[in-house]
């Protein structure tokens, strides 16, 4: 005999709950013979018009629901947080975990047998995961594209990557303001994500290489036809795997994992993607850490796109998309499940590339080693990483003094002054920007370059921080320095003048400061006093943890794939 399904508690009751539940969704228009047993499929909406990159959404969404009705369920649409990553204060980071709570308690609480995740924007993809594989019905993700590329002056201009080297030329007088404003129109000129490489495209990639979305969901353009075709194919296929019961756990497997760190670095992928995979296994129950990322050390760079390269995310899509990129790495990826049920060898048959100075072949990398550098030491004892792809070579191997800022209010009243104590030598040096400390984590670890050297024509220094790195920007930046300076971490007792070596050869972040001295500073060091003492930040503050597990809540990591037993009347 057939199990019923899980909506049958709300919707196949012939008593007064079941009424309730049935008699309330009819006042939308719904007949009685979509309450026939019927899988009910849950679409998880992240769209909002204070997120841009997600924009387009409402009109994917009516896309899955005509392949959901197609294939003989009953779609219903409902929204969650939606975290605008160029719009919100102090940061979307901080409320990552809050989207992954709203998402889970959802999809719990609802009578839903499956889900299609409706994300892009940075921080939607991963916190609807997040949430999603905490309960652990069958979730699929549809990807709202990245916009198409920017234009300005007869050339291609990228989100982020271009802004930073526009903004860097206004401060060193290469550009003039006028221009600078100028180009800001040509910039986003349609729906969807950053068009760069950046963590949204990142994610979404990742998310293709993990087998949870359709082929080709990556690198579509938003506005593209073809995605709102693959939009009402996903529609179809969550039908199916109810029918299957093919749930995260089975596709989110050490395989999975895997496989996406090494896409990662094929891609050039964003550095933000380590906290957000280590998130996510945090939740299936996969034991996976930061030295798992050096699994994709010697994966050479494939994907000619900035910041890592010169195209954009349009150019990515019609060179192959990640199809393309997988049948380069056939011979490394791990055996692992997907959600058309077969293995993710499959996403690579008959994959061609169209333009091979867009997804480079093996034999011709852009880059001959393009994975994540994960270090250690006594300034990192619980790690950091550092981005080779989009750093200077020559900076890799570094050893220079520190200039400290406490903070960020201090580096933003400082990084202009023309007497500033810096050559490009120094190693500058952020603190106070961790997941406690800001709080959230922002993206502010590619500090500008100081502008008297700007002047000089310099362009990059070694930074280092407990901060992330917009995955659109570039430098030699070492970010997600842990335990953070806010937790009491050996950041903390860095300052100006001590020497710091960076060798990214050898893995290793180490401050040239001997035991006693550090052991001294360390009895005189007492924490900044918390930024917020209400609400969901101080929640946040209180059980964050560290960027080496993820930033996630403490309370969340795992899943709960109990029954809800008790009625609501």
């Amino acid at each position: 005999m057939k199990t019923p399904r899980r909506s049958a508690a709300w919707y196949g009751k012939l008593d007064r709950d079941g009424f309730i539940h049935r008699s309330w969704m009819k006042n939308q228009g719904f007949p009685d013979h979509a309450f026939d047993g019927r899988p009910i499929i849950g679409i998880c909406n992240t769209w909002s018009e204070l997120t841009p990159c997600n924009s387009g959404l409402r009109i994917l969404a009516e896309a899955v629901k005509r392949g959901v009705w197609e294939a003989g369920g009953f779609p219903v649409e409902f929204p969650v947080t939606s975290l605008g990553e160029t719009q919100m204060k102090p940061t979307a980071m901080l409320f990552r975990n809050l989207l992954a709570m709203d998402v889970e308690e959802c999809i719990r609480a609802y009578g839903i047998d499956g889900v299609v995740l409706l994300g892009g924007c940075d921080k939607t993809t991963p916190g609807q995961l997040m949430g999603a594989a905490s309960v652990d019905l069958p979730a699929i993700v549809v990807s709202s594209g990245p916009m198409l590329n920017g234009k300005w002056r007869g050339r291609d201009i990228g989100s982020g990557t271009d802004v930073w080297k526009f903004s860097e030329a206004v401060r060193a007088g290469d550009m003039t303001l006028q221009d600078f404003m100028a180009a800001e129109s040509g910039m986003s000129r349609s729906a969807g994500v950053c068009m760069t490489m950046g963590t949204a495209s990142t994610m979404a990639s990742l998310v293709e290489a993990m087998g949870l979305a359709l082929p080709t969901n990556a690198a579509l353009p938003a506005v593209d036809a073809r995605r709102t075709a693959l939009a009402h194919l996903t529609g179809r296929r969550i039908v199916e795997m109810v029918e299957e019961d093919l749930k995260p756990s089975d596709i989110l497997t050490r395989g999975a994992f895997e496989n996406a760190i090494l896409a990662n670095a094929a891609v050039g992928g964003s550095t933000n993607a380590v906290v957000h995979l280590l998130a996510i296994a945090g939740r299936v129950g996969v034991d996976l850490g930061l030295a798992h990322f050096e699994l994709g050390r010697d994966i050479p760079l494939l994907v000619n796109c900035m910041p890592s390269g010169q195209y954009l995310m349009e150019d990515f899509a019609y060179a192959g998309g990640v199809p393309a990129v997988l049948a380069q790495l056939r011979d490394q990826l791990r055996p692992a499940r997907t959600a058309l049920g077969g293995d993710i060898s499959a996403y690579a048959e008959g994959a061609e590339i169209f333009n091979e100075d867009v997804i480079r072949p093996l034999s011709n990398p852009v880059k001959p080693a393009a994975g994540l550098r994960v270090l250690r030491g006594n300034l990192a004892p619980d790690g950091a990483i550092v981005k080779p792809s989009a750093a200077t070579d020559a900076l890799l191997e570094h050893e220079g003094p520190a200039y400290v800022f406490e903070s960020i209010e201090a580096m933003k009243a400082q990084i202009d002054r023309d007497d500033l104590p810096v050559t490009p030598e120094t190693v500058l040096v952020l603190k106070g920007c961790g997941p406690k400390g800001y709080p959230g984590m922002p993206e502010v670890g590619n500090m500008p370059i100081p502008a008297k050297l700007v002047k000089a024509g310099v362009r990059d220094m070694v930074r280092v921080s407990d901060a992330r790195m917009s995955g659109t920007a570039f430098g030699t930046v070492v970010l997600h320095v842990a335990p953070e300076a806010q937790a009491g971490g050996p950041l903390a007792l860095v300052r100006t003048g001590d020497r710091i070596r960076l060798s990214a050869s050898r893995g290793e972040l180490t401050l040239l400061v001997e035991d006693a001295e550090l052991e001294a500073r360390r009895t005189a060091w007492t924490p900044d006093p918390p930024h917020y003492t209400r609400g969901y930040a101080k929640l946040y503050v209180d059980h964050v943890l560290q960027a080496d597990r993820g930033a996630d809540l403490d309370f969340l990591v795992g899943k709960d794939t109990r029954p809800v037993t008790r009625e609501s009347h």
